[in-house]
């Protein structure tokens, strides 16, 4: 056997062991976000029974408010900013308005919530008329509180860009990410894994 074929061999035989990111099959790495590590733990809790993993399915009925999201960490001099976006908005099969900018939350001290942090742009309840959206939530950590200006962030919801503020902030890249798959309430299927 001559080298090539084995280095192939051993891609297949590993590639069929190696656990497949969420983030990266769904496209949520490469529509929305480059390649991160996750170094931070946060939760998303819907009506504080619902919480939010890759891949689950929300109906519109069960994220009329905003989430509970709640931060680990150990040193509350520490700050995050939450972004939640649609990149599949209007439909995901011509999603022009990508990425629908549903919420953002800046100076978010570690060990601690959203509700401690500044809520920029407030939570606006996902309501897909088309398809199957996918609703990013992406956490990055602050060089320092007060580092993300008000009125410079935002002037539509429409065809925000996540990497774009997060260069412009210098945000660099994300600590954490988690999204969800919603369709209107009286759809059916789901994206798959």
């Amino acid at each position: 056997m001559n080298i090539i074929s084995s280095c192939k061999n051993k891609l297949r035989k590993n590639s069929t062991n190696m656990p497949r990111d969420p983030l990266i099959v769904s496209g949520v790495i490469g529509d929305v976000l480059d390649p991160f590590t996750r170094c931070v733990d946060f939760s998303v809790l819907y009506n504080n029974s619902m919480a939010v993993y890759n891949g689950c399915a929300l109906r519109p009925s069960q994220i009329v408010n905003q989430p509970r999201v709640d931060i680990e960490g150990d040193d509350p001099h520490t700050f995050y900013t939450l972004v939640m976006v649609d990149p599949d908005a209007p439909n995901p099969s011509n999603p022009n308005l990508r990425e629908y900018l549903h919420w953002l939350v800046t100076d978010i001290p570690a060990t601690t919530g959203v509700n401690f942090g500044d809520e920029v742009v407030r939570y606006e309840s996902p309501r897909p008329s088309m398809g199957i959206h996918r609703y990013i939530f992406v956490l990055f950590q602050q060089l320092c509180r007060d580092a993300i200006s008000a009125p410079d962030i935002i002037d539509s919801r429409q065809n925000f860009n996540t990497r774009d503020f997060a260069r412009f902030h210098n945000l660099g890249m994300p600590v954490a990410a988690v999204y969800f798959n919603c369709n209107r309430e009286g759809g059916t299927g789901g994206r798959r894994l």
